[in-house]
């Protein structure tokens, strides 16, 4: 492999990991006591001249597992209602088997070792979908046990800015407050963010790092 296809794999642009963009919403901030309502998630790939995007994409509602806590004031903060059956909600399991099995097919294909949660707020989100894999004795659990990319991270470093729609709005990535805290809008809207900050720092020359590329 030469030196410029390494540096346009999925696989070397972050030492082996597959980043996975996912945005849970929930009935509280617990992730050991609270119900998961919504999960979404979308893969990234990158074309032959290592430009990041979005690829593969599931989501789901998702009925509170039993004896879950919904806080009433969560609950209001995203406007979702558990008991609306036109939710189709399926359980914490169907939805994080779907997601699994999509995610581990994905690392196959990109040759990658281990995938990796981007989100924003990242600790929030992995905390919930580590809570739920455990809760539902997911043993093939393809992400990192504890590292993540955090876009709010990445967006205070690159845009000077940490709240998702003001991020977006930065990089120039339409946002629309009245679909915000829904599980999809917000994992799609956070994929395009997480591709352009990994796309602007190739174009301002930062990828590949200036030594190995000069090697």
């Amino acid at each position: 492999m030469s030196e410029n296809q390494n540096h346009n794999a999925l696989s070397a642009r972050f030492r082996g990991y597959y980043p996975v963009v996912i945005d849970v919403e929930t009935g509280g901030f617990n992730a050991a006591t609270d119900g998961m309502l919504e999960i979404a998630a979308i893969t990234v790939k990158m074309d032959h001249n290592g430009w990041l995007m979005p690829d593969q994409r599931l989501e789901f509602n998702v009925q509170p597992f039993e004896g879950a806590n919904l806080d009433p004031a969560a609950l209001a903060f995203t406007g979702i209602n558990p008991a609306d059956p036109e939710r189709n909600a399926v359980t914490e399991y169907e939805a994080l088997h779907a997601i699994f099995k999509m995610v581990r097919k994905g690392m196959k294909d990109a040759d990658c070792k281990r995938a990796i949660i981007v989100a924003h707020n990242a600790n929030f989100d992995h905390s919930f979908v580590m809570a739920a894999a455990a809760r539902c004795g997911l043993k093939r659990n393809p992400f990192h046990p504890f590292a993540t990319f955090d876009t709010a991270a990445l967006s205070g470093l690159s845009l000077g800015q940490t709240i998702l729609a003001k991020a977006c709005i930065a990089a120039g990535i339409p946002f629309d407050s009245k679909q915000a805290h829904g599980a999809a809008y917000d994992t799609d809207r956070t994929s395009l963010l997480f591709c352009d900050i990994v796309n602007r720092w190739k174009k301002l020359g930062g990828w590949p790092p200036a030594a190995e590329s000069n090697q």
